[in-house]
């Protein structure tokens, strides 16, 4: 097998109208990451040594996104094969006859391609005797509008025709046009340079290589992946649709790495959730991007959980949401209701119900009773709460922040806490208890009688 280099022409310069949104197409999101970053980490593992993405212009965002690679404006959107001349000027050394590299393009509203098929396409193409040029294409269960992959009788690609332009003959072939190709890069660039756009749409069509190249008598070839591999993205549907298919294939992944979906159809990951083994997650958890569990974990049904790395053992839920900047030690224990936000509970520390924990460190073994909640913001600045190991902070706590709750400190139910607290001590704040006897009748007798004068001065102004 021949060692060739490789460049990669990624195609985002689309409008995406069809999404209704003012944020570009390839930026929707998908497992927590964007169509654009599935499409690049895809191809990176090939190890091209060269990606140039084609943009629109003033896709700042888009241009963002693609770092650390080059990329390059299409101005006038004029089909496929005008957006690939748009990326020659960025890939000198893969373009002029007797270069030993070869030009793959790929489109960035395509994200669901796996690697695997990337690394086929190539692998054939450097084989001894590789086709020249070699396109990725699939049997949709309905092929109506796609465009339609024609051989001849040794597998050879005649060429590509499009849906609209197809006879009956060739409508009936099931091989469809993924666009996806691969092929010898000064080949590649000396038959994009042949391209018209002589035709209805005024646009130069990539697919016609194909064509060119036949004519030519070069070997042509095309490799076949399933249909939701394949799949493109332009609505709001079709987004919806390929979000569900990276779904089942994560829940698969991480069903294989030792983790336990009690119902996998309402289970939802992130492409970058990090596993350990013996993981127990509950029905109907939401896992965002960033977050790590580690062995033997329980995400207990109805948790939502984001930028956060969750310890050994630990136990989260139900109901719990822990945010950006959540971190649980070993055994810690998050509870129904409560959430979680730049907060760290150590070694079994425990906060079980109905609290709001945020700009806080807790140290191991310390325990937070129902109602508690640090105070970390005051109108302007976010403050810390520190609460020292083995520490018991009593129910419908207000911890006003900043302030340090000393080690093995208890602190009593219903206290509003404004100051540092020692370690061991004792801290109760709290009002007295006036209790006046018969003050409660007394009351209710005179709301009662103010409501019935009021009744009887609107029956007095109703009769007027």
């Amino acid at each position: 097998m021949s060692k060739r280099k490789l460049a990669v022409i990624v195609l985002a310069a689309g409008q995406g109208t069809r999404m209704k949104s003012k944020m570009p197409k390839v930026l929707h999101a998908l497992a927590g990451k964007s169509m654009l970053s599935h499409v690049l980490s895809g191809v990176e593992k090939l190890n091209p040594e060269r990606i140039v993405v084609v943009v629109g212009p003033g896709a700042k965002a888009v241009e963002l996104a693609a770092k650390p690679h080059n990329t390059v404006v299409q101005t006038d959107r004029l089909g496929t094969g005008h957006a690939v001349k748009q990326a020659f000027g960025a890939l000198g050394g893969f373009c002029s006859e007797g270069d030993a590299a070869d030009i793959m393009v790929i489109f960035g509203d395509t994200p669901l391609i796996k690697t695997q098929t990337y690394e086929h396409m190539v692998d054939l193409r450097r084989s001894n005797d590789g086709p020249k040029l070699l396109g990725l294409a699939f049997r949709p269960a309905e092929p109506g509008r796609y465009g339609r992959v024609k051989q001849d009788a040794q597998g050879h690609v005649v060429g590509i025709i499009e849906h609209a332009d197809a006879s009956d003959a060739e409508k009936a072939i099931e091989l469809c046009n993924a666009g996806i190709l691969l092929g010898d890069g000064p080949t590649v660039y000396r038959l994009i340079n042949q391209l018209d756009n002589n035709n209805a749409q005024g646009e130069y069509y990539l697919p016609v290589i194909f064509d060119f190249a036949y004519a030519e008598g070069l070997d042509t070839r095309a490799v076949e992946a399933s249909e939701e591999e394949v799949m493109g993205i332009n609505s709001r549907q079709e987004l919806a649709g390929a979000e569900l298919v990276l779904q089942k294939r994560l829940r698969a992944d991480a069903m294989a790495q030792g983790v336990t979906l009690i119902d996998p159809a309402t289970t939802w990951l992130s492409v970058d959730t990090k596993f350990g083994r013996d993981i127990i997650i509950e029905p109907s958890v939401f896992i965002g991007p960033n977050v790590e569990i580690a062995d033997d974990a329980t995400i207990k049904a109805f948790s939502h959980i984001e930028g956060a790395k969750i310890g050994e053992a630990a136990i989260i839920g139900p109901y719990a949401r822990l945010r950006s900047g959540t971190v649980i030690g070993q055994g810690g224990k998050v509870g129904n209701f409560v959430e979680t936000k730049n907060a760290i509970l150590g070694e079994g520390a425990k906060a079980n119900h109905l609290s709001y924990i945020g700009d806080a460190e807790v140290g191991a073994k310390a325990n937070i009773g129902a109602g508690t909640i640090t105070c970390n913001y005051d109108g302007f600045n976010k403050w810390k709460t520190t609460i020292g190991e083995g520490a018991f902070i009593g129910s419908n706590t207000a911890l006003v922040a900043p302030v340090d709750i000393g080690a093995g400190a208890i602190v009593g139910a219903g206290s509003t806490v404004t100051k540092s607290v020692a370690d061991d001590a004792l801290a109760v704040v709290r009002g007295r208890l006036l209790d006046k006897a018969g003050a409660g009748a007394s009351f209710r007798a005179g709301r009662k009688k103010i409501k019935e004068q009021k009744s009887n001065q609107n029956n007095e102004n109703n009769k007027g």
